[in-house]
């Protein structure tokens, strides 16, 4: 079944908005994130071992947050 000329655009141009959405999200929230915890270890070093592992853990999850756009974009086109 042939799609739509305006889908078959719709959909040529959605996919690599959506990537590119799902690569600059995580990206600046990573970055803003990574700032300010060096910011607050420079200013503080004692509370250095209290951070880390709040700073990893949330690492990940902003980190999952890409991923799971990948795999949406993946799951967009792959023929399941």
């Amino acid at each position: 079944m042939a799609l739509d000329p305006q889908v078959a655009a719709a959909a040529a141009l959605g996919g690599p908005l959506a990537v590119g959405l799902a690569a600059i999200g995580p990206a600046i929230g990573i970055g803003l994130m990574t700032a300010a915890y060096f910011n607050s270890v420079a200013r503080q070093p004692e509370v250095q071992g209290n951070l880390t592992p709040q700073y990893f853990i949330t690492l990940g999850v902003v980190e999952l947050l890409g991923l799971f756009g990948f795999v949406s974009f993946y799951l967009m086109f792959s023929k399941i």
